[in-house]
């Protein structure tokens, strides 16, 4: 029997409920009223989408109407068009932001070459400023382009999935960077040996080891493209090329008769596929963004 065993037998029950009291009790109390804090807003959200004529300043009592009415004249909107369209950008912006973080990540790490380490402070640099800041400058751009390449140039699909690539590229090459440093080179050398190429060590050693930082990769650039409001509405005008966000906002612009209910119905919808990606690769998040943060 350890020392410390022996001293909780020893000590009286009632001194160690004190002491839970005063050293234990309070962070459970921080984490209830921060819970309540998290959950109140969503909770305000589904009883207002499950009443009918919810308004912005309406009664303060939750469920006081449950109804299926706002979620079912949704299909006669363009919200489900609107989310899919928010579902094809995210999810081709994941996969690239994946692909082509990785391979720069890997080139990186794994080659020496004259302006490795100059182009890895310019990365650095550029993440200072934020995208927001060359809205302006986009936007021209791709009216440029769309005279050239319509199918890249402004009101474009694509031309915003380029626009989201090029932004996640550089947070996304040092958070891969840091993570492929702790796959051991050997791995690569005992490949080589085998008659293994970079593009074969590539894709089917490489990418297998850092599963979690790539599925972290793909979640944070999926939620961030998903939700993301003012490139969107900056590049996109028609009405049926536009976003979740976009769409959303087009509903709520008028305080005065916005149909708060489907608003809120919609937001609701909105969230599940976030919710469902999280559970999916929730074992994945915690190993993916700790195990790059120390090499060895």
């Amino acid at each position: 029997m350890s020392v410390q065993a022996e001293e909780l037998e020893i000590r009286p029950s009632g001194t160690r409920n004190a002491r839970w009291w005063k050293e234990v009790s309070w962070r459970h109390l921080v984490g209830v009223l921060a819970s309540i804090y998290a959950v109140f807003p969503l909770v305000y959200v589904l009883s207002t989408s499950l009443n009918p004529s919810a308004k912005l300043a309406g009664s303060n009592d939750l469920f006081r109407v449950i109804s299926s009415e706002n979620f079912t004249q949704l299909a006669d909107t363009k919200f489900y068009t609107w989310a899919m369209n928010s579902l094809f950008i995210s999810t081709v912006s994941a996969i690239g932001t994946v692909l082509m973080a990785s391979a720069a990540a890997y080139a990186f790490s794994r080659f020496r070459f004259t302006g490795r380490r100059t182009s890895l402070t310019g990365l650095l640099i550029i993440q200072m400023f934020p995208q927001m800041l060359a809205v302006v400058a986009i936007f021209l751009l791709l009216l440029s382009l769309k005279e050239v390449y319509p199918f890249l140039g402004a009101n474009s699909q694509l031309g915003l999935i380029a626009i989201y690539l090029g932004g996640a590229l550089g947070v996304n090459t040092f958070l891969l960077y840091g993570f492929f440093n702790t796959v051991p080179k050997e791995i690569d050398e005992a490949a080589k040996i085998d008659g293994a190429t970079h593009a074969q060590i590539f894709w089917t050693i490489i990418l297998r080891l850092v599963t979690p930082i790539l599925a972290v990769v793909g979640l944070l650039s999926f939620v961030g493209t998903y939700g993301e409001f003012i490139i969107a509405k900056t590049v996109l005008s028609q009405s049926d090329k536009v976003t979740l966000a976009v769409g959303l906002y087009q509903w709520a612009s008028d305080e005065r008769n916005a149909p708060w209910g489907l608003f809120a119905a919609g937001a609701v919808l909105a969230a599940i596929p976030i919710i469902v990606l999280f559970l999916y690769l929730q074992k994945y998040i915690v190993s993916g963004l700790t195990a790059g943060s120390v090499k060895g």
